[in-house]
């Protein structure tokens, strides 16, 4: 068929600039032909087995995993900035509790840019500064959003403590309790998985922040922008109300939730409906991530004895392999652990801030080095020149 007028001229157009090499990074590695995951050169199911988050975002900001003792430091800088600023919960208290957390958290971001004295220092040793202080700042910030929208509006924050690490901190200032070891290292492992993933969309947005010359702060407000998006982030969330309209039901066997958990997915293929949780823009035979979220999943339901969330997962997972051969994302295990730590489903994105935003500052700090302002062109099929009418 010979091209129409409209086309003849028409340069190639990749719709979401699909297949289309960007940029070069040194940051991670996405290989779906060998359906792994590199964080650095390093496996990332090997990194969850064996380091402490903190160990993860120095391997993404500075390329090598720290010793003993550059360890030990970080993690005293982050216990440094782990309480909750009084501005912060200020802004975070003029919001309504019916807003998305994601809007919280976008607006505390913005908040603790206009507060931080070196907002517009983009030097190296700087730009790693503000990295390490917002990672260890958002836990504060997503754990009183939690606990704000559980009291119906401002409350008191739970205190920090310094004898604990990151995500077992993070727990305590969410929880207020000492979480068991299996819920820290699933909450650990999640953090890790989510850290980092190439450049998708909201990685992309931080860095076309950042090729203006615009300030950290900017870039990671931007990338929540377009995580919040429903094409990108919230499938961890669109899973657990998957599981709430199929129906959550504590004391149940894994054998009957499973059963009418193939019923619904069946019903819902049938009417072509969404079933978010499930495929990748990047793998297709797969999320590398999942085996590692689904052990720690496993571990969970081991310690929780929700048998019930077992069986909604693998009927749900084994009737849309069986329809359409279509795999889960790390998404789709992730929601379920989240759940069963006892996190309100709503929160579940901002935790993916919570990882990511190591990844997006590695991004931000890379595409610093080496910047090119990020300006592609379109091409025009609009209405050809006209005069204006009484021109």
């Amino acid at each position: 068929m010979s091209p129409t007028a409209q086309d003849q001229g028409r340069p190639e157009i990749r719709k979401g600039l699909n297949g289309v090499v960007a940029d070069v990074s040194a940051i991670s590695k996405v290989n779906p032909e060998t359906n792994s995951l590199l964080y650095r050169g390093y496996p990332v199911p090997q990194l969850a087995a064996t380091q402490p988050f903190e160990s993860v975002a120095h391997l993404l900001w500075t390329g090598e995993l720290p010793d003993e003792q550059e360890l030990a430091a970080l993690q005293d800088r982050f216990r440094a900035h782990r309480a909750l600023d009084p501005t912060v919960k200020a802004a975070l208290d003029a919001l309504p509790t019916t807003c998305h957390p994601m809007d919280s958290v976008r607006t505390a971001i913005s908040t603790l840019g206009a507060l931080d004295p070196d907002a517009e220092d983009s030097s190296p040793v700087t730009e790693l500064a503000k990295a390490e202080r917002l990672t260890a700042q958002l836990p504060a910030v997503i754990a009183y959003e939690q606990r704000r929208r559980r009291a119906g509006g401002p409350t008191e924050p739970i205190p920090a403590r310094e004898d604990l690490d990151h995500s077992r901190n993070f727990l305590w200032m969410t929880f207020g309790q000492e979480p068991a070891p299996e819920v820290v290292d699933a909450f650990r492992i999640s953090l890790i998985l989510y850290a980092e993933h190439s450049f998708n969309a909201s990685t992309f947005t931080a860095r076309v922040i950042t090729s203006t010359l615009s300030d950290l702060h900017s870039a990671v407000t931007g990338a929540i922008g377009a995580l919040k998006g429903s094409l990108h982030g919230g499938a961890n969330e669109a899973v657990m109300h998957t599981f709430d309209e199929i129906g959550i039901r504590p004391g149940e066997s894994a054998a009957e939730a499973k059963e009418r958990a193939r019923v619904w997915m069946e019903e819902a293929l049938a009417q072509k409906r969404k079933v978010m949780g499930f495929g990748h823009r990047v793998y297709k035979n797969g999320d590398s991530r999942v085996p590692t979220m689904k052990q720690a999943m496993d571990a969970m339901i081991a310690h929780t004895g929700r048998e019930e969330i077992l069986g909604l997962y693998d009927g749900l997972e084994q009737a849309m392999d069986e329809a359409k051969s279509i795999k889960p994302n790390l998404d789709y295990p992730a929601g379920p652990v989240y759940h069963l730590m006892g996190f309100d489903t709503e929160l579940f994105t901002p935790l993916f801030i919570a990882a990511r935003v190591t990844g997006w500052t590695a991004h931000v700090m890379e595409q610093r080095a080496s910047n090119a302002l990020i300006r592609p062109l379109s091409h025009y099929d609009g209405a050809d020149e006209r005069a204006v009418p009484g021109a």
